[in-house]
């Protein structure tokens, strides 16, 4: 494990980092990311990335401007091309943050529970089939520009499928998906809202103007074949409106913003 220094670059609260905890048996690692010197526990947020393998680093913009909303943010790797699609080091991850985040001046029996692209529907899996973690539900549901109908790397089962069955995931949902994301399609978020409220369950939906990459504050580079940070400023609004929702989700008080 390596702790960084708390980080004052740009505007608004110094973010402390501690990078390469251990989480699970496996030997995966996670990155946390907090307000510096904030008195905790803090509001929590369990933030999984998308389909490339072991892409933690990629959600560090987001995690680190969400953190200045006063939440303390973990961010696991977990790898998709694993044999069993991620299941275990999502699940392991997420029993990890059940255990330790009161340790580390967080909340570890409420948290918001959120994921971008392939981690967004992994999310809602687990609220809507809790059996999978031990009968425990998020407080809130964060899905970012996700897709819902597809089998949830959590279940193996598809949420909207799992809706339809009558699945209730009995916490809100949040969704944000960029408007301009030519690689998971903004329908698949507004069918799934469709879905919810047709059911009779609480969401919100909000569609800045922005694409895959640019809804966490990243830009997609063709030579590294990665989402990597962003100055453009549609990508920055798109990902301080994410940080804000996980911060409402959450239920913390909100900091100076950057």
């Amino acid at each position: 494990m390596t702790s960084g220094n708390a980080d004052t670059s740009g505007a608004g609260t110094p973010v402390e980092t501690e990078r390469g905890l251990v989480y699970g048996p496996g030997g995966e690692l996670l990155d946390l990311y907090r307000p510096a010197g904030a008195a905790g526990p803090l509001p929590t947020v369990l933030l999984w990335h998308g389909i490339g393998p072991d892409e933690r680093d990629v959600l560090e913009p987001l995690a680190r401007t969400a953190a200045t909303r006063g939440l303390l943010v973990l961010v696991p790797d977990w790898r998709s091309d694993a044999a069993d699609g991620g299941r275990s080091q999502l699940l392991e991850s997420l029993a990890f943050a059940r255990k330790e985040a009161g340790g580390l001046g967080g909340n570890g029996e409420s948290f918001v529970l959120a994921g971008w692209s392939a981690g967004a529907g992994a999310a809602l899996g687990v609220a809507l089939r809790p059996e999978v973690a031990e009968e425990w539900r998020p407080k809130a549901v964060v899905g970012i520009a996700g897709r819902y109908d597809l089998p949830a790397r959590t279940t193996g089962t598809a949420p909207l499928a799992d809706l339809a069955a009558g699945r209730d995931p009995a916490v809100p949902v949040h969704l944000v998906h960029g408007s301009r994301d030519p690689i998971v399609a903004p329908q698949y978020s507004r069918d799934l809202a469709e879905a919810l409220r047709a059911a009779g369950h609480p969401v919100t939906l909000q569609e800045p103007d922005t694409d895959h990459a640019g809804v966490i504050m990243t830009a997609y580079d063709p030579t590294t074949d990665r989402c990597v940070p962003t100055n453009d400023g549609s990508a920055v609004a798109a990902g301080r409106l994410v940080a804000g929702v996980l911060a409402a989700a959450g239920g913390a008080t909100p900091a100076a913003h950057p």
